[in-house]
């Protein structure tokens, strides 16, 4: 159903792609918008390795919502931040593709330790993500991606 990736030497392993998703700090999501078109967007996430899915907060309503309750499977894709090789003007990054299905988790108390475990990757008090959970936690959509298939490779931009 998923292709082979191509350039296969480059083929980041599993673990490898774990450890770009569990350290990145956000990706694009593309899904199916109106008319068939592709709509993307950034979302701040976070990896549970635990059950291997990929969490993403959001506003109850809108576009992006409409889109996933037309169709649930969405494309997502992270990078790392790269470094540059010694005398080398290019970067090198690692990214990761994951295509899968997305559930809209509207039960709060099912979203409230999500949207902890997302503060507590972005947030840097602990207080501050009670804080934030107290004002707006009833407001918040989580989104919970499951991987369908999970491929990453090492990108030279040269």
């Amino acid at each position: 159903m998923f292709r082979e990736m191509r350039r296969f030497k480059q083929q980041l392993s599993d673990d490898a792609c774990r450890e770009v998703l569990a350290a990145a700090p956000r990706g694009v999501m593309a899904v199916t918008g109106d008319d068939g078109y592709p709509y993307c967007f950034f979302m701040n996430y976070v990896y549970d390795p635990s059950v291997g899915k990929l969490y993403f907060h959001c506003a109850r309503e809108g576009y992006k919502i409409d889109c996933l309750r037309r169709s649930a499977k969405v494309c997502f894709t992270v990078r790392d931040e790269g470094f540059h090789q010694p005398g080398d003007w290019a970067l090198t990054f690692r990214s990761v593709v994951v295509f899968g299905t997305v559930r809209l988790v509207e039960d709060e108390a099912e979203t409230i330790p999500l949207v902890r475990m997302l503060g507590r990757k972005y947030y840097p008090d602990f207080d501050d993500v009670e804080a934030e959970i107290a004002k707006s936690g009833r407001r918040v959509m989580i989104l919970e991606l499951t991987p369908d298939h999970v491929t990453g490779k090492t990108v030279h931009e040269k």
